[in-house]
């Protein structure tokens, strides 16, 4: 027999099925799996071998909604992402990104991507060489490049639909005929040059950094169903949707038509708002279509959904405050200074929140939602250790308590109010959306709201919270919850060639130090173009990643190698 290229030797398998563990060997050579076993050593030798003993082997993790559209263009590697164990991502998500695209709309398509997924223009600006008009041509130049996993790419209705109407399309005109008869058959040659899907949004939450809705806001029937068909016509490929569901009957109705009309899947995005029980009025209406033979699924996260606030970060708790917010340019330091004067800390506490940030104010309960945030983070926090329990134990006024906390470390302490998923301020919804046969792992929002959230790290949450550590109700066994962010993520997008460790699967795979693994605490980095600034988030525990057989992160950092590439699917 000949040599294989690497073994995995002694490791806890989860295999991603869903099946109970073992203990065995993984042998590997030109980038997929050929030997698997449980009954005693592989014998076979290697070019290099790694030692799983005690720890657990799963396969490499696939996320399925990330915007790392820009940043995949500039970057080999995309984190934070790749510092969770992911080793394929899936960008293109909730309707926006950089092609098909005009000359003319480059700055169109900026202003909407800053304003949906906070990521600065300025960084977009810098990093995006525009090399390309059509979708091909994008396939083209992301497929000449090389990363630390590989990338999925979709289209997105929101750049294809100013591609074709141009300002029209911007200001959400109804599309004629032939706009619709034109977009059909570039999403027809998207698909051709191996793009796995279609997105779109439809929901308010998403503006241009001017403010504008989303180009895809009020797109009529005619219009989604036209994506539709040309998925049909493709014959394969995926849709991704967003929408506020206002209109639930209505809407659903529509998503319905849309799938049954290309004869694909359809994933929609889930979580629990305001209203405690609202989501699952729309996820009762996704497993009606679903045991009807239509294939819809909510995407689902594991935790909540929230905000960083402090210093460092886009939004602070007395943003828009006129006296906190005319500091925002001074260095960290010297701001910190200003903050800390009694005179300037009675004069913020004293103005009124602006009325840009009354929404936000409103997600934060008037302060009682608000934590600090601990390392390792505790997303799933106690009513009674939030930082206005705190204040009212003390005998505090609240903002004034959470004023003071957010200067302390120099400034860099970070305050975390959840919001979607958190409406009984625990995830009991959570763990449902994650065990109902018709959702998959999602919402993750990898390269996107850079200043404002990081929840790439919902991967690690979704196994360390969910497998090991959640003290405030039911957990799910590890087996499970492997399954949900492998096998089902990778044929939730249509990826047959990974997402479990069989013999004949792509040889993607982490090997987890289980016990000690743990997300670590979110920190502000400036490594976008123009020295913009993101949030980054590490984690501890992931000893090996590999991708296609090569190594691409030993104990939390990078090898030189760069294995991954662009999915082309045809």
């Amino acid at each position: 027999m000949s040599q294989l290229d690497l073994i995995v030797r002694g490791g806890r398998i989860i295999d991603g099925t869903g099946a109970a563990e073992f203990t065995g060997d993984i042998g590997v050579r030109g980038g997929k799996i050929v030997e698997i076993s449980d009954t005693g050593p592989i014998n076979s030798s290697a070019k290099r071998e790694l030692s799983a003993e005690g720890a657990i082997v799963a396969p490499g993790f696939v996320d399925i909604h990330t915007h790392y559209d820009g940043q995949a263009t500039w970057s080999n590697r995309m984190s934070p992402s790749s510092h969770h164990g992911v080793t394929s991502v899936v960008m293109g998500n909730c309707g926006v990104g950089f092609a098909p695209v005009r000359p003319t709309d480059h700055d169109l398509l900026i202003e909407l991507m800053e304003g949906v997924e906070d990521i600065p223009g300025v960084a977009l600006n810098e990093g995006l060489s525009w090399d390309w008009e059509s979708f091909p041509d994008y396939m083209d130049y992301l497929a000449k490049r090389q990363f630390d996993m590989d990338i999925g790419a979709q289209i997105p209705h929101a750049a294809l639909r100013v591609y074709v109407m141009g300002q029209r399309g911007a200001d959400r005109e109804p599309a004629t005929a032939e706009d619709i008869a034109q977009m059909r058959q570039l999403t027809v040659e998207a698909m051709a040059a191996g793009a796995l899907g279609f997105t779109s949004s439809r929901t308010l939450n998403h503006r241009t950094s001017r403010g504008e809705p989303t180009p895809t806001l009020q797109a009529e029937v005619d219009e989604l169903l036209g994506m539709a068909s040309a998925l049909k016509t493709a014959g394969r490929g995926v849709m991704e949707m967003i929408s506020d569901f206002e209109d639930l009957d209505g809407e659903f109705s529509l998503l319905k038509q849309m799938v049954d009309a290309s004869g694909r899947p359809m994933s929609i995005s889930l979580a629990q708002g305001l209203s405690p029980h609202g989501w699952r009025k729309v996820l009762g209406k996704i497993e009606q279509a679903s045991d009807s033979g239509l294939v819809m699924r909510g995407q689902v996260a594991p935790r909540p959904i929230g905000i960083l606030l402090g210093l460092t970060t886009t939004l602070a708790p007395f943003t828009t405050r006129p006296s906190f917010t005319e500091l925002s340019r001074l260095p960290l330091m010297e701001r910190c200074g200003t903050l800390a004067d009694p005179a300037r800390k009675a004069k913020i506490l004293a103005e009124e929140t602006g009325r840009g940030f009354a929404r936000l104010y409103n997600l934060m309960d008037e302060g009682r939602k608000i934590w600090l945030m601990s390392d390792p983070p505790n997303y799933e926090p106690d009513p009674k250790d939030s930082l206005y329990a705190q204040a009212m134990q003390r005998g505090l006024d609240p903002w004034s308590y959470i004023y003071d906390v957010l200067l302390q470390n120099n400034g860099t302490n970070l305050l975390y109010t959840p919001f979607a998923n958190y409406a009984e301020d625990n995830l009991d919804c959570c763990r449902d959306m994650i065990l109902h046969k018709d959702t998959v792992m999602g919402l993750g929002d990898g390269g996107a709201h850079v200043g404002t959230i990081c929840d790439a790290s919902f991967i690690t949450t979704l196994i360390t919270h969910w497998g090991r550590d959640r003290t405030r109700g039911e957990g799910i066994d590890l087996p499970t919850l492997i399954k949900c962010q492998t096998q089902d993520t990778a044929r939730a997008v249509e990826l047959y060639d990974r997402g479990t460790l069989q013999v004949g699967m792509k040889a993607d795979l982490n090997i987890i130090d289980f016990d000690n693994l743990h997300a670590g605490l979110p920190e502000i980095v400036n490594d976008l173009p123009a020295g913009g600034a993101r949030l980054q988030q590490k984690a501890r525990g992931y000893e090996t990643t590999v991708v296609s057989g090569e190594v691409t992160y030993e104990c939390g950092e990078a090898t030189t190698a760069l294995p991954g590439r662009l999915i082309r699917k045809t």
